[in-house]
């Protein structure tokens, strides 16, 4: 039997299709984090970028995304493996640090559906940004959306 592609490959072997079909579409990358200048930590907020579908919890303009949002950053292997703001449960993350896909991902499930069925997304969580005002984004902590609880490894 072959094995899965990711996991018979180094994230810099794969193919710009296998890489994006990597993503779970759970929309956490996409929610505005803060951090404070005293902290390491990274604190999310339920605060969406304004592309995010927030039922879907994909871009609602991904291949235009960095002409309209100057700080999204493209997910690269590298990022993978340094960046702390993704979450635990992330694919690339997850891959990076050398763990497996999560049981609930779709491309073990077979289902888009999974990541939102596991409640490991944004789906009914998280506002646009235009909806509130910048200035007031610590108001918007949200910690437990990073829901490192439901990360069967951790």
């Amino acid at each position: 039997m072959t094995l899965p592609f990711w996991k018979r490959k180094s994230l810099e072997e794969m193919t710009t299709e296998e890489w994006e079909s990597l993503c779970d579409r759970c929309g956490l990358c996409c929610l505005h984090k803060v951090q404070y200048e005293d902290s390491d930590k990274v604190h999310f907020t339920c605060v969406s970028c304004k592309l995010l579908n927030t039922y879907s919890a994909t871009c609602s303009d991904y291949e235009n995304r960095f002409k309209y949002v100057d700080d999204c950053m493209k997910v690269t292997p590298e990022l993978a493996r340094n960046c702390t703001w993704l979450p635990t449960t992330c694919a690339y993350r997850r891959l990076a640090e050398g763990r497996d896909l999560p049981p609930w991902h779709h491309l073990i499930t077979g289902s888009m559906e999974s990541v939102h069925e596991a409640d490991n997304s944004v789906r009914g969580y998280a506002i646009c940004e235009t909806a509130i005002d910048p200035e007031d984004l610590d108001d918007y902590i949200a910690d437990y959306l990073a829901r490192t609880d439901h990360d069967p490894d951790t």
